[in-house]
């Protein structure tokens, strides 16, 4: 039997290919339009993004940008959405790393402290963000407050795993354990980006690490998780 003479159309040419080429593309698009909205909110803030100045930047139609996100306020809220997920990739994905408990709890204030100093340049979107939607609710006050909460709620696991490995005395309130580490690193951020504040690191390590000791004197292990009162850094209900 011969092979059928009738022209075989190549898979390069086949629609299916053409569509997925161009979706790519359009993803790839995307993601530098976010890179750079992302480097641009550190200078002027979320508030400051619009899809005219990604143009600009971009060198793009404001129609073209437009097609990518839809709206001002869906561009501001894929920003923080990207700032999140380099977040938990510096910070919270590596201390996984340690073992449950203190040694984790370190990592987790050691790698957010590291960042926040990188930032101390650049600036903190959850920062900045919380300045600018504070008193303006909304989707984008929404993203920030939920990508905040979310790690807090990490930080929160990570004290009650402390004080069930008897790291922390059985009494510790995780809840407050948490402001207090989250007081360290909005002072730090303060002194060392706005007042320039000399040796603002070292004091914020020092202060970590009196906290730890004193929560961890006398320390017994925790009897069950049952008795843990409810996250009040998980999203309300």
């Amino acid at each position: 039997m011969s092979v059928s003479s009738s022209p075989v159309k190549s898979a390069s040419a086949s629609p299916e290919r053409g569509a997925s080429k161009s979706a790519q593309k359009g993803q790839q698009t995307k993601a530098a339009i976010v890179e750079a909205a992302l480097g641009l909110s550190t200078q002027i803030g979320l508030d400051g993004l619009s899809i005219g100045v990604l143009a600009e930047v971009m060198h793009m139609s404001k129609s073209g940008v437009f097609a990518h996100f839809g709206s001002r306020e869906e561009l501001q809220i894929s920003v923080v959405r990207e700032y999140h997920a380099r977040f938990e990739e510096e910070v919270f994905f590596p201390a996984l790393q340690q073992p449950r408990g203190l040694p984790r709890l370190h990592a987790m204030f050691d790698n957010w402290m590291n960042r926040t100093s990188v930032e101390i340049d650049s600036g903190c979107i959850y920062i900045s963000g919380a300045v600018e939607f504070d008193d303006r609710p909304g989707p984008v006050r929404d993203a920030l407050a939920d990508s905040v909460r979310s790690w807090l709620a990490a930080m929160h696991r990570a004290v009650v795993q402390a004080t069930e490995a008897g790291h922390f005395h059985r009494g510790t309130d995780a809840h407050q354990v948490v402001f207090e580490i989250h007081g360290l690193i909005l002072a730090l951020h303060y002194e060392a980006r706005f007042l320039k504040t000399p040796g603002s690191i070292a004091r914020a390590k020092t202060a970590f690490d009196g906290m730890v000791a004193r929560y961890g004197s006398a320390a017994t292990p925790a009897s069950t998780a049952s008795s843990v009162p409810p996250n009040p850094f998980s999203k309300p209900a």
